[in-house]
């Protein structure tokens, strides 16, 4: 029996609900983020598997939903090679979590966006000096190893 996939309104509504405790580093609710990165990788010409992982990019990561759900998902095998693509493993090196992005179809567009709304002047500007510091030097160490201009 073949698996109905979720729609892009449902994976949004499932992400919403996995990250709805979740804040980022200035308090705001992270569905904000989720949401930017997801308008992010449509106003950069991303497909609507991109646009589904870049909903769900940090859920794994996060504990927001495990490992196993994502492989049970209706969401299309491409979508989970990103949403992994982009989960950062504990005490994985820069260097290979960059690689794993450069090397997953449609993984590199999803990132791009996160990376663009992370290091948004504006959403930094509200940090303390440390974090806002530390912060930027790491999204420019990633964007580095992404091989993608500084901003």
């Amino acid at each position: 029996m073949t698996q109905t996939l979720l729609t892009l309104a449902e994976v949004e509504a499932l992400a919403r609900k996995a990250h709805a405790a979740q804040t980022d580093k200035a308090g705001r609710p992270y569905a904000e983020h989720l949401q930017a990165v997801a308008e992010g990788v449509r106003e950069r010409g991303g497909d609507d598997e991109q646009i589904a992982a870049a909903w769900l990019h940090d859920a794994v990561e996060d504990d927001a939903l495990s490992e196993d759900w994502l492989r049970e998902a209706a969401l299309t095998p491409r979508t989970k090679e990103i949403v992994l693509a982009l989960t950062k493993r504990e005490g994985e090196p820069a260097e290979s979590y960059a690689r794993r992005i450069r090397t997953t179809s449609g993984a590199l567009l999803v990132k791009v966006s996160d990376l663009a709304h992370n290091g948004d002047p504006a959403r930094l500007a509200v940090l303390d000096e440390h974090t806002r510091a530390r912060l930027t030097k790491k999204y420019a160490t990633m964007r580095a190893l992404l091989d993608l201009p500084p901003y």
